[in-house]
């Protein structure tokens, strides 16, 4: 894989980690509710979540290597269609992203905690959408070992959302309050996405075949 096309999956990933989301705002949440050890077990569970996202979309994409690279090809150019259609979606958002819902102060324990993230991550198909649409722009399915390649890219975006997230945590009080306050800072992000998205969907249409 080129050295370019990995730091602009880097790049994507790093992006799509930093605009608020549905497990941004449950990690949130949970930390301003509940205190920092919270947020950790939060950020841990969505990460953890992420990885069962990563091993379908692995066996999955490898399966339809193994059967065909004109299938492969095809799945391809539906998810480089589908990346274009989310960016088309995040640059026409105008509304505000975060509302952060810190009402819960139950004292629930912090292994529940992980669990309701690990869960909330798994059975949010939006995540799993991603790993399927996103990974395979990025393989070369005539290269040397497509599998190994498809699972680099997902230990990549899983190793950078963690200390992301984690950082999140440990800035949250300000980082919340403030992202609240500068409502242009998260429809920027979303811009920023939106952009990658359609760029990335519009390398594979530009590529050479």
């Amino acid at each position: 894989m080129p050295l370019h096309s990995y730091l602009m999956f880097v790049a994507a990933s790093v992006v799509l980690v930093l605009v608020p989301g549905p497990d941004m705002l449950y990690i949130l949440g949970r930390c301003i509710a509940q205190g920092r050890r919270a947020g950790v077990m939060a950020a841990v569970g969505v990460n953890l979540g992420s990885y069962v996202h990563l091993t379908a979309a692995l066996l999955g994409l490898s399966a339809i290597l193994a059967a065909s690279s004109r299938a492969f090809t095809a799945v391809k150019w539906v998810g480089a269609a589908y990346l274009v259609y989310l960016g088309i979606l995040a640059l026409r958002n105008s509304s505000h992203p975060l509302a952060i819902d810190a009402s819960d102060n139950a004292n629930r324990a912090h292994r529940t905690i992980l669990w309701q993230a690990f869960l909330s991550d798994v059975l949010n198909p939006k995540v799993a959408m991603f790993y399927l649409a996103l990974l395979p722009q990025f393989v070369n399915a005539g290269g040397r070992h497509p599998s190994l390649q498809i699972l680099m890219l997902g230990l990549t975006v899983n190793v950078i959302a963690l200390p992301l997230n984690l950082l999140l945590v440990c800035a949250s009080a300000g980082i919340s309050s403030r992202l609240r306050r500068r409502r242009g800072l998260g429809l920027w992000l979303n811009r920023a996405l939106g952009a990658l998205f359609i760029g990335i969907g519009l390398r594979l249409a530009t590529e050479q075949s």
